[in-house]
């Protein structure tokens, strides 16, 4: 399946989803995005950029390479943080690593009325199928 469709399948799988995109942090892009409500270019690019800050921003690779350093752990390149949840006043942000290209980040934005396990349970199972379509 395509990115797009996959995304799309997000939007259906997990409950109460209004948003799903792809994200390379490395280059900032957001690589594809499904939403039900349009949203203006400019707030759609400062998600991929804060999607990029929070999980390779200067604090946090620091963060990772101190923990790496002080476990005896080789830096192979491998991130710690593999999954953010952001709670707002009316949305359920969920951040994940993928496992083969971990440049990748799948954001899931649902209502807040959803229930969060359910939420990530889905999101989980879906974070195959988006990576496998890139």
């Amino acid at each position: 399946m395509s990115l797009d469709a996959e995304l799309a399948n997000v939007q259906r799988s997990v409950p109460d989803c209004v948003a799903a995109g792809l994200v390379d942090v490395t280059s900032g892009m957001l690589l594809g995005i499904k939403t039900l409500d349009s949203h203006p270019q400019e707030v759609i690019d400062l998600v991929a950029a804060a999607t990029g800050d929070m999980f390779q921003g200067q604090n946090v690779t620091t963060i990772e390479k101190t923990f790496k350093r002080i476990r005896g752990v080789k830096d192979d390149g491998h991130h710690y943080f593999q999954e953010i949840i952001v709670l707002s006043d009316n949305l359920i942000h969920v951040f994940q690593r993928c496992k083969r290209n971990e440049d990748y980040i799948l954001v899931s934005v649902c209502r807040i009325s959803a229930n969060l396990g359910l939420v990530l349970a889905k999101s989980r199972a879906c974070l195959a199928k988006v990576e496998a379509a890139v």
